[in-house]
């Protein structure tokens, strides 16, 4: 990559997934609004391709808001068919760099460095310029290690 990659990390993140879904954009909008309403920051948000009405989704939050989002998904389930599993006490690792905009190949190097720590990568989320991903407590020093050689 370039002298102007940088790696940065979160910790603290818990990861929220429904399951069974609606997928349409006005159920997207009434979860993240009332989300929005229990004062909690969603950052990565990743949406599986609808099987007839329904979908999956995920996104993450600060662990520190944990308790108020599992009050919201309780109320979720009672409501609704969706399933909800929440997994606490994740990392973030994101690789930015401007220069990935017209550079072909960087998400494969990024695969490839990580391929061989067996990590569990929970979730996957890119732009133009940045590729974020997010792995467990456990994986957190290999995958990071991994990805700083592979980086420089």
């Amino acid at each position: 990559m370039s002298s102007s990659t940088v790696i940065s990390t979160v910790n603290n993140i818990t990861l929220v997934t429904l399951e069974g879904f609606p997928a349409n954009v006005d159920s997207i909008s009434r979860i993240f609004d009332a989300i929005s309403n229990c004062g909690v920051n969603v950052d990565m948000i990743s949406m599986a391709p609808t099987r007839g009405a329904y979908t999956g989704m995920s996104f993450t939050i600060s662990d520190n808001d944990l308790i108020d989002i599992l009050a919201f998904t309780s109320a979720m389930k009672k409501e609704t068919n969706t399933k909800v599993v929440v997994s606490s006490v994740n990392h973030k690792i994101s690789i930015y760099d401007p220069a990935m905009k017209n550079t072909p190949g960087v998400a494969a190097k990024v695969f490839r460095a990580i391929s061989g720590t067996d990590a569990d990568i929970r979730l996957i989320t890119t732009s133009e310029v940045e590729i974020s991903l997010l792995v467990t407590e456990a994986d957190f020093d290999t995958v990071y290690k991994a990805l700083t050689e592979a980086m420089q």
